[in-house]
């Protein structure tokens, strides 16, 4: 089967026929117009990491800030350097930076039950769960309000 088909002057391309530029612009297509829908954002990106003597990066966490809540991406910590705090640690820095922009909330996504335990006693709380999102794991999503909504 081929990766594409023509219909007159369109051209249909799948899979890895799909530029990972066009990929892209797709993304930020959607993302684009749902921030049109809501009549402005002040999305920012966020990021937080922690390096060795040596320049080599041990953990970090990225996301962004948007509507006074922080949506964390991305947390990962080095196996290495796993069980020692710093994941909490960088979830503590990204946090402090979204309070000084005015956040009033935090929300972050795992598909690991332990992961989870470790946000809710991070002081987030599971807000929903889907059984087997993936074969076999759970897709928790946990929030950690500071303050109330207007």
């Amino acid at each position: 089967m081929s990766d594409s088909r023509s219909d007159g002057s369109r051209e249909w391309r799948r899979d890895g026929a799909v530029p990972q530029h066009d990929l892209d612009a797709l993304c930020d297509g959607v993302i684009r117009y749902g921030r049109q829908q809501t009549q402005g954002s002040d999305a920012e990106d966020i990021a937080v990491a922690l390096y060795d003597g040596g320049g080599e990066l041990i953990a970090g966490a990225s996301g962004r800030t948007e509507f006074q809540r922080l949506y964390v991406n991305y947390l990962w910590v080095d196996a290495d350097h796993r069980g020692q705090g710093i994941g909490g640690d960088c979830l503590r820095q990204l946090e402090a930076m979204a309070l000084k922009r005015g956040c009033v909330d935090a929300l972050i996504e795992t598909l690991l039950d332990e992961t989870a335990e470790m946000y809710e006693h991070l002081g987030y709380a599971c807000i929903s769960h889907v059984h087997d999102f993936v074969p076999g794991f759970t897709r928790h999503t946990l929030l950690k309000v500071w303050q109330a909504r207007d």
